[in-house]
């Protein structure tokens, strides 16, 4: 077994650019980025260098550099123009300008307590299970439907209200998710854009490192570099008491806290609702 990454300290974006960049040009068939059939054979798959940097405008060169991590810090212009040669969806292109620190940077503390009104939105919302967290996915304040659906977060250490460290690393959530490797590689994927959006977050980077050395799976999914923000979706649970229910979500980003995100649960269909009402009795 191949020993993971470990992540010191906060993001290199120098070192994460050029591996994104690598990573993406590689993935990109020719044929979708307009390259003609008639071209000389390849030995590797997706885009040559010289191929990226006819589509974006710049230099080879320019690439080359870029992609070996020799201290450029490309222009918003040119960030631009490789996002579109690389046919980026808007995610992976948000987290290119990240890392090229070409969007506002979050100021501050990042936060590690509820806002008191919004713990008090998260109890009011009752008897749908509702939940409000921070980019690192720390859950911050729950109201009590949500600890009959998920767990009993007041018997947990507090480093440990963590969704990323409970689905990975909580023996008993490791069979909760019946789509575990979806719902894994989604959150996985939203990591890594908080990832690069708070690069000068240590308490992040270190739960970022405690995962990659202690769960393979997530060590590979990080090495593939998705880049996805999940905002809404569904889960199907399997709970020890109610059995199987299937929920959707919606997370929600208030003005005045953006660092906080508030995800709300709700029944996707009348036997999963039947199964939150007999939680809900308990």
């Amino acid at each position: 077994m191949v020993a993971p990454a470990v992540i010191t300290g906060t993001v290199d974006a120098t070192q994460e650019l050029a591996a994104f960049l690598r990573t993406r040009r590689e993935r990109l068939d020719p044929r979708d980025a307009g390259i003609p059939a008639g071209r000389r054979s390849r030995r590797t798959p997706g885009l040559r260098r010289e191929e990226v940097a006819e589509l974006a405008g710049i230099s080879v060169d320019y690439v080359v550099r870029l992609e070996q991590a020799r201290g450029l810090r490309p222009s918003a212009e040119v960030v631009e123009a490789l996002a579109s040669a690389l046919r980026l969806v808007p995610d992976e292109r948000a987290y290119l300008f990240d890392l090229a620190r070409h969007r506002p940077r979050e100021t501050g503390k990042p936060a590690t307590t509820a806002e008191p009104s919004l713990a008090r939105l998260v109890a009011d919302l009752s008897p749908r299970p509702a939940m409000l967290m921070n980019h690192r996915f720390d859950i911050l304040a729950w109201n009590v439907e949500l600890a009959r659906l998920l767990l009993d977060f007041d018997a947990l250490p507090p480093p440990q209200r963590n969704a990323m460290w409970l689905c990975l690393l909580r023996p008993e959530m490791r069979e909760f998710y019946v789509d575990r490797d979806r719902v894994l590689r989604e959150g996985v994927a939203h990591l890594r854009a908080a990832w690069a959006a708070h690069a000068e977050d240590p308490v992040l980077a270190a739960l970022i490192t405690e995962c990659l050395t202690r769960d393979e799976e997530f060590a590979r999914l990080w090495g593939e570099r998705a880049v996805r923000v999940n905002g809404r979706g569904r889960k199907v649970l399997r709970h020890p008491d109610a059995g199987l229910l299937t929920v959707e979500f919606e997370t929600l980003t208030p003005q005045q806290d953006p660092d906080q995100r508030l995800v709300i649960y709700r029944a996707a269909d009348e036997e999963s609702q039947s199964a939150l009402d007999r939680l809900g009795a308990r």
